[in-house]
């Protein structure tokens, strides 16, 4: 009587919910929205505290290092001890996290407030790319760039509810985006019943699957995996140099205007968003490897000659070489989780803890280099990073999983 059983679960489980996903992506959307707001606030924060450029230097370590480092370990407990209501508690340490921010009177505070919400995207970001791998069934690539784009767009809206909301209203405004962790939590809880009652099985079928396909030697892993790590420095180091310094290069270079840097530097955001939700579907159809290879070295051409174009020909490039980059990333995570199928939380965790760290560190090392050198010089710097996707030569052939 079981072995009929066996085919139809494992055809249950492929199907994509599409509702579960799109729950995801706009909690994601949420999240980082929360989160983008930090850094945006700065400015008011230091005024209202008289804080030093070395203290705003330690909210962002405190807020990124906790974010960074404790991603794959809570991803690597859930794989194996799996917590339906997880993410609808990590939006409440981001809400408790906030609600403190809004009314800090001291620096301690504030890093006690920016740590509790980088608890909260520590445990956010793996857990909710685990549950969107188990709701896409066959299209593991789609669910991840839906997932991702969510993030982006909310990541693209903190500074302007800073700028908006914030910035006029005072410190204590902050509560009123606190109000959007208790929306996130009541659509996680719901994800969180559709985890125990249809996601939990899906995770067993998944990892009986897991367990019966022909894995790749430990070695072989290993170089897949360090080899993914290079190529995703070379994708944020790039990445970082225009989200924090972009403006900064159309100033120096065409004369532009704070506004109209802070126009173009949208235009650029809106390609890479573009770039995120295509590349999952693209991998699905012609395998990650290609998208990933693609991805990376495809830019080189465009990045060499960026530093040497006129500002529309600027304009257009840059939004082109965002696009493609950013098709990268989801082929990444899902390529990885290929290599790893029974820790999928945990190789989320990691490459989610990456890209959070080495943006902390690329921005950083770059904002020396510009100092020393110049902000032009950064984008000659930086146009070689793309060659580094040649490593992806290194890169095994897999079967796409569901």
């Amino acid at each position: 009587m079981t072995m009929p059983e066996q085919p139809a679960a494992a055809r249950a489980e492929d199907g994509t919910v599409y509702a579960i996903i799109s729950a995801i992506a706009v909690c994601h959307m949420l999240n980082d929205l929360m989160q983008s707001l930090i850094p945006a606030i700065y400015p008011l924060l230091k005024e209202n505290l008289a804080l030093s450029f070395s203290q705003i230097g330690l909210i962002g370590f405190v807020f990124q290092g906790l974010a960074s480092i404790l991603q794959p370990l809570v991803g690597l407990y859930t794989d194996r001890r799996p917590l339906p209501y997880a993410l609808a508690s990590a939006m409440g340490f981001t809400l408790v996290g906030l609600v403190m921010l809004a009314h800090a009177s001291s620096f301690p505070v504030v890093l006690v407030s920016v740590a509790l919400i980088g608890i909260g995207s520590s445990i956010f970001h793996p857990e909710s790319s685990r549950i969107a791998r188990l709701a896409a069934g066959m299209r593991p690539g789609f669910a991840q760039s839906v997932f991702q784009v969510g993030g982006n767009a909310g990541s693209a809206m903190g500074p302007l509810a800073a700028a908006f909301i914030v910035l006029p209203k005072g410190q204590s405004s902050i509560e009123w985006i606190a109000g959007v962790a208790l929306v996130g939590m009541a659509i996680l809880t719901l994800v969180g019943r559709w985890f125990v009652r249809e996601g939990a099985r899906r995770a067993r079928v998944k990892r009986a699957r897991a367990s019966t396909d022909a894995a790749l030697p430990p070695g072989q892993v290993v170089l897949a995996i360090s080899v993914l790590i290079a190529l995703m420095f070379s994708k944020f180091v790039y990445l970082v140099s225009f989200s924090s310094y972009y403006t900064f290069y159309l100033i120096a270079q065409f004369g532009v205007s704070v506004g109209q840097a802070q126009v173009l530097l949208f235009v650029f955001l809106a390609s890479f968003a573009v770039g995120t939700i295509i590349g999952g579907p693209i991998g699905d159809r012609i395998g990650r490897k290609r998208v990933i290879w693609l991805s990376i070295l495809g830019v080189f051409p465009l990045s060499v000659i960026l530093p040497h174009l006129g500002l529309e020909a600027t304009v257009l490039v840059s939004g082109l070489a965002g696009m493609i980059m950013a098709s990268a990333f989801p082929a990444i995570v899902v390529y990885a989780q290929d290599l790893m199928p029974q820790n999928t939380g945990s190789v989320a965790g990691l490459f989610f803890g990456l890209a959070f760290g080495m943006g902390a560190l690329g921005a950083a090392a770059l904002g020396g280099v510009a100092d020393i050198k110049g902000i032009v010089y950064v984008y000659q710097l930086c146009a070689w990073l793309p060659l580094i996707g040649v490593l992806a030569v290194f890169l095994p052939n897999l079967r796409a999983t569901g």
